[in-house]
């Protein structure tokens, strides 16, 4: 619709301090100044989804609505709460009455008012995470679940998966073979244990996150009389980030709108990519069947990036199996294309970064506005310690850093006692990996070993034969005895500890497939080194302050960010770098096998591609570190190939480090050469 034609259809009361026209796009403008029925806002990346909502909210105020009949569900109380206070800014503080929160508060509130409808008391509790696994960890013992002659799930554990069978609203059995297959065998004691938790909650009058939105849904599809109340009461329903809500969410706000149809959904499908919480594409495909007569608006104005960058998100999105066409395009000045940069391998991919970044940072570009996004955290290892060598500082999202996880720690903790049996602080550690020993006993067996000058002979001292642990240390003193020969190489040291190491590991930790893959980015890193000394130097230099808050006054105080995609999402920098473009990495290994899967890795490009504002590098190693222990020819990302057209949309780069180093080298003798020859040229010799 042309800017004219919209400025005519809109009825702006008279007196309004506020121009919409003036202040918002054509697409903008017809979704804030939506009155009647329901809408479904595509909003594009970086296409102004709150400014509209804002607006809309202030629009709405402005024609008469009552304040407490609009009500705008988010993901976050405190989004919420800045959309709110804009709308007040721009127009006065009846905006702040507005109903606006989070589902869980919305449920909160409204459980609270109707509490015996479902059976519960009126002064029901509300349990968080820690006294959730707490609980869960009761009904375990009182089982005996933990003493059925094999290991049984930890509490935490058990939980994220009652949790995710309520937000996935998918079988248990399902996702025992996702993503814990090793508790398989266990199906029917977690179905029983869940009925327990479920019963024990009803007892003690108390509803965890997820009982919120599940008793709210039930209370509006049971009670009729509650949904018509409720539905009369928020006459306006807005809900934003609509892509990410999960099916009970969607029901909640359907419901919610039954009686009158006023709702407006803003989101983008090409940004769902949440499912591992429970998020359903689903959502935001099938809008339009929910509400049939509903309106569809698409924010295609991007105010963040280039278009070139655009060109390409849109080429990966035009990809797609299912979507809502759309076309983003910019006014933002720039032409300079995505590169795609080949490199050697992880090494150099982070000596090109690290070599970018210092050469951005010299033309002006603040660490701050840099960022590399990798689809898992542990893409980043080998990055980190490049980082660190350099002085770079940086902050990492979406997961530990590296060197800071526990079962890296315990790693190294293991090398450290094959070079120094004398450190107090290692054998403290490596002691506790075993059943049955906690600080106390850890204590005990250590002090010995230390005072005695790192004998490990000590670790088979008959007292210990009939202990628990005996036979763990039995297992520690052959370990110990293969990784001190100084003329072993550190890879091969860290293949003896990883061998022995992976029957205590699966022990300690639940997760034990997430946490091999830093195992194995920890070999990769190892080859490297010529002593062990150095790799443990390397991985022990001190990290940044994550506590450390940015001072505007000191210009060395700031950081680049290292972050997921998952984590990014939302945000946005001047320069991104997205790492690790190989078949099996980015898309995930998993989801090449699984349709909707690979679908949700093309959405978690397109969102990482639309985080960069001037330049955007695509970084694919050609070879890669697999679990077979060995480098292999990294294949290019499907994702990207699938692309028609890719070289006019990228400009292609090769970065090796080894073959800048050759030049050098040659370059180097060429002069050494003509030195040498002025020299004797000079003095007749």
């Amino acid at each position: 619709m042309a800017r004219a034609a919209v400025k005519a259809a809109i009825e702006t009361p008279p007196g309004s301090p506020i121009d919409f026209a003036g202040e918002l796009n054509p697409a903008q403008l017809e979704a804030a100044t939506a009155l009647e029925g329901p809408y479904l806002v595509i909003a594009g990346a970086g296409s102004g989804k709150t400014r509209t909502l804002v607006y809309r909210v202030a629009h709405l105020v402005l024609r008469g609505v009552p304040p407490p009949s609009i009500l705008l569900l988010t993901f976050t109380r405190r989004a919420a709460q800045e959309m709110l206070r804009r709308a007040a800014s721009i127009l006065d503080e009846r905006c702040r009455r507005v109903a606006g929160g989070t589902y869980h508060g919305f449920a909160n509130l409204t459980l609270r008012r109707y509490a015996k409808r479902l059976d519960y008391g009126e002064r029901f509790t509300i349990v968080d995470r820690s006294d959730a696994a707490e609980l869960i960890g009761i009904l375990r013992t009182e089982g005996g679940y933990d003493k059925k002659g094999r290991r049984f799930p930890r509490k935490d554990t058990i939980l994220d998966l009652l949790s995710k069978q309520v937000n996935t609203e998918r079988p248990l059995e399902e996702l025992l073979e996702e993503d814990y297959p090793q508790f398989a065998d266990d199906l029917e004691d977690l179905e029983d244990l869940g009925r327990r938790y479920a019963a024990r909650k009803k007892e003690q009058n108390v509803m965890d996150y997820d009982d919120l939105l599940v008793n709210l849904r039930r209370l509006l599809a049971e009670h009729d009389d509650v949904r018509r109340k409720l539905s009369a009461q928020n006459r306006y329903v807005m809900v934003d980030e609509y892509q990410d809500t999960n099916r009970i969410q969607a029901h909640i706000g359907a419901l919610l709108a039954s009686e009158h149809g006023n709702v407006m959904v803003v989101g983008d499908d090409a940004q769902s990519i949440y499912s591992f919480r429970g998020a359903d594409f689903r959502n935001i495909m099938e809008f339009p069947r929910i509400f049939p007569d509903c309106r569809t608006i698409k924010l295609e104005q991007n105010y963040r990036s280039t278009q070139p960058i655009l060109d390409l998100g849109n080429a990966i999105l035009e990809q797609a199996r299912e979507k809502y066409v759309k076309k983003l395009w910019s006014d933002v000045e720039g032409d300079a294309r995505p590169a795609f940069v080949r490199c050697a391998d992880a090494n150099d991919q982070a000596e090109f970064i690290c070599k970018r970044v210092l050469e951005l940072r010299e033309e002006g570009v603040p660490l701050a506005e840099i960022a590399v996004l990798a689809r898992a955290a542990w893409h980043t290892n080998t990055l980190e310690i490049a980082l660190q060598s350099r002085n770079i500082p940086f902050r990492k999202f979406g997961g530990l850093r590296f060197v800071e996880s526990a079962h890296v720690k315990d790693v190294c903790a293991l090398l450290k006692l094959g070079v120094n049996p004398t450190d107090a602080a290692a054998w403290f550690r490596v002691m506790q990996l075993f059943e049955g020993v906690g600080p106390k006993t850890a204590q005990q067996v250590a002090r010995p070993i230390v005072e005695k000058g790192g004998d490990v002979a000590v670790l088979t001292d008959p007292k210990f034969a009939k202990r628990k642990y005996g036979p763990d240390l039995k297992k520690l003193r052959k370990l110990l005895e293969r990784t001190s020969d100084e003329g072993v190489a550190p890879a091969e040291r860290l293949e003896h500890v990883l061998t022995t190491y992976k029957g205590w590991m699966s022990k300690k930790y639940d997760d034990v497939k997430r946490r091999q893959r830093d195992l194995d980015a920890l070999r990769a890193l190892a080859e490297r080194y010529e002593t062990v000394e150095g790799f443990l130097s390397d991985l022990a230099i001190d990290p940044p302050d994550f506590g450390r808050q940015e001072s505007a006054k000191d210009e060395e105080d700031e950081w680049m960010t290292l972050s997921t995609v998952h984590s990014a999402k939302g945000l946005e920098w001047h320069t991104v770098f997205v790492i690790q473009l190989n078949a099996g990495q980015f898309p995930s290994h998993n989801s090449m096998a699984d349709p909707a899967s690979y679908e949700e890795e093309r959405r978690l490009l397109y969102v990482a591609v639309t985080r960069a504002k001037q330049n955007l590098y695509l970084l694919k190693p050609d070879q890669t570190w697999q679990r077979s222990y060995s480098y292999e020819v990294g294949e290019v990302s499907p994702l990207l190939e699938e692309v028609p057209n890719l070289a006019k949309l990228v400009d292609e780069q090769y970065f090796a480090v080894q073959w800048e180093q050759q030049e050098a080298v040659e370059e180097a003798k060429a002069s050494t050469k003509s030195r040498l020859s002025n020299i004797q040229g000079y003095f007749g010799t």
